[in-house]
């Protein structure tokens, strides 16, 4: 038999088709959807910050969301139920109405009893304060199948963390204005200026990280006169931070002898190291400690995500400093309310150009699929664990969330 006679004849109706112009397929516009916000009181930690601020309600309100905020939400931070009121928000005096939202908006991580009152499929965004997660916190979430993200772990499109940045602006400020409080003898340090005058040294400050809190920390120390001591192992945050100060500052790796020397006759320390994902690392043990001066102070800024010193613990706006070796230890996580209004604002700015980009995508379930940077802020979605360093603190098994939204069909 000849290869033509081989060969099954196709009809051209299969063929034909390839060589005519294709439809062009463009994907469908979606229609935009409407959020429904709810904004519950802090009750926790002496939280005095409020997620979302009237100026951004009343934005949110005139692009068709839906907001219901608990009566007394915003008091601590200095903003009535008239403001919120007047730009449009619900004011309800339940926390039971206001669990009703598809979306909860909190500035401090949700109780228990809060998360009883949670449903499934709802959002929560929140931060995550690794020292007082428990695993029963994380096993609530699931069996609420709530889809939570964190706010320190959400990334924006330049992959920098937005809440941790300007919450570390403000971190910085306060830390060091809070160091300058702790050494004066009425708060129970040594009494010593943290700025120097004519003919007399200035205190000496040692900051461990080379970031955003670092940053601002060296800007208020310099400018109040103080010595600085700044450790970081990444050479390029080093530099940078020279850069941004705009003078040559005495900056190390983080070499335990170099580090050890200078905490020996240190007035202030300062720990502003951030993890990416998971607890912080200790870079100051328990006999560097017993080793500092008397009276001197630890500010650890990075005790939200566990400490960088070995003696570091939480401690509340109620009671924020405690005395080991000698020490004063300020260990406060949430820092920025000490100043509510400005914090307020500073977060309301962040989040609101993200549920603005959810309301026209959809819904912020939706806008997972498209925005990396809310994906890496998830870490509980509809009964899983999505976050490893969870996973293995509190042996539970975690997935991938790329595993787990694999089409947005």
């Amino acid at each position: 038999m000849s290869e033509k006679e081989k060969r099954i004849p196709v009809p051209k109706i299969f063929t034909g088709g390839q060589f005519q112009t294709q439809t062009e397929m463009l994907e469908v516009q979606r229609k935009p959807n409407k959020l429904f916000i709810g904004i519950p009181k802090e009750i926790t930690l002496q939280e005095n910050r409020v997620a979302l601020v009237p100026s951004s309600i009343e934005t949110l309100i005139a692009h068709g969301h839906r907001i219901v905020i608990e009566s007394g939400a915003g008091e601590k931070s200095h903003f009535t139920d008239h403001e919120f009121s007047e730009a449009g928000a619900e004011i309800a005096y339940s926390a039971e109405q206001v669990y009703k939202a598809n979306v909860i908006l909190k500035v401090a991580p949700p109780t228990t009893q809060e998360i009883e009152l949670m449903k499934p499929n709802q959002i929560l965004i929140s931060p995550l304060q690794l020292p007082i997660i428990t695993a029963e916190y994380i096993q609530k979430l699931r069996q609420k199948r709530v889809i939570a993200l964190a706010m320190e772990y959400i990334r924006d499109e330049s992959d920098t963390f937005p809440v941790v940045r300007i919450m570390s602006e403000m971190a910085g400020l306060s830390a060091m204005l809070t160091a300058a409080e702790l050494l004066s003898s009425t708060s129970g340090g040594k009494g010593v200026l943290l700025g120097g005058i004519s003919g007399v040294p200035s205190a000496k400050v040692v900051i461990l990280g080379a970031g955003i809190v670092a940053e601002y920390a060296t800007r208020t120390a310099l400018g109040l006169g103080a010595e600085v001591r700044i450790f970081d192992n990444n050479i390029y945050k080093l530099k940078r931070l020279q850069n941004q100060v705009g003078r040559p500052l005495f900056t190390s790796a983080i070499n335990p002898v170099y580090l050890k020397r200078e905490l020996i006759d240190a007035d202030v320390a300062i720990g502003a190291i951030h993890s990416k994902s998971g607890r912080t690392p200790v870079l100051v043990n328990e006999d560097m400690v017993r080793n500092m001066r008397p009276g001197s102070v630890i500010i650890d800024v990075s005790i939200d995500q566990g400490g960088c010193f070995a003696t570091s613990r939480v401690t509340s706006q109620e009671k924020p400093t405690f005395t080991k070796h000698d020490v004063i230890h300020y260990c406060v996580p949430n820092m920025a309310s000490r100043v509510p209004r400005t914090a307020s604002v500073a977060v309301s700015n962040i989040l609101t150009p993200i549920l603005l980009k959810a309301g026209s995508t959809g819904s912020i379930e939706r806008l997972l699929f498209s925005h990396y940077g809310l994906r890496h802020g998830v870490y509980t979605y509809k009964g899983c664990l999505c976050n490893e360093y969870l996973g293995e603190r509190f042996q539970i098994k975690s997935t991938d969330l790329d595993l787990l939204i694999t089409s947005n069909l």
